[in-house]
């Protein structure tokens, strides 16, 4: 699977957000590269950051009140975003990837893609093969979604580790 998928992070405008913690997960699942840059992976729907409209899956997040986190793995991340107190805003400095894809799918006679409204949302995952057509794949069901918490909960009870993804 893994010949599967083409990541390419091209450094597009620098934004910056201010988030105030109202609950104590705030709804996103982070990533990184493995060279120091953590990413949005997923934003969890009716989340504190789904509400924000300037944040997206892709961005990729560079500072949290003006401390630079570049060079942090994402479950330092994650730890840094959990341990911010609760009714007091902070700022995410973030850096949203220039966007390539805007045009995949069959065109309509708006001259739009036809799948370009369900890319943008962020819900859904375009893979690429190294041999076939490209694929867009709908997000986890909620039956998945529930099943992937309740792991993420045992690993985090029994050995320390939050992360979904895993």
């Amino acid at each position: 699977g893994l010949e599967d998928f083409i990541f390419a992070h091209v450094r597009g405008e620098t934004k910056e957000v201010e988030v105030t913690k109202t609950e104590d997960a705030l709804g996103l699942t982070i990533t990184d590269n493995g060279a120091g840059y953590a990413f949005i992976k997923r934003i969890k729907e009716g989340s504190i950051i789904n509400r924000l409209q300037t944040v997206c899956v892709g961005d990729s997040i560079e500072a949290i009140n003006d401390h630079t986190i570049v060079g942090c793995r994402h479950y330092e991340v994650a730890r840094m975003l959990r341990e911010l107190p609760r009714a007091q805003p902070f700022t995410l400095r973030l850096v949203q990837p220039k966007k390539a894809f805007d045009m995949i799918g069959q065109r309509t006679r708006t001259g739009k893609s036809s799948g370009e409204s369900r890319v943008a949302s962020g819900k859904e995952t375009l893979r690429l093969r190294t041999q076939g057509p490209a694929v867009l794949e709908e997000g986890p069901s909620p039956s998945e979604e529930e099943a992937a918490r309740r792991v993420d909960d045992l690993l985090e009870s029994y050995m320390g580790i939050r992360d979904s993804e895993l």
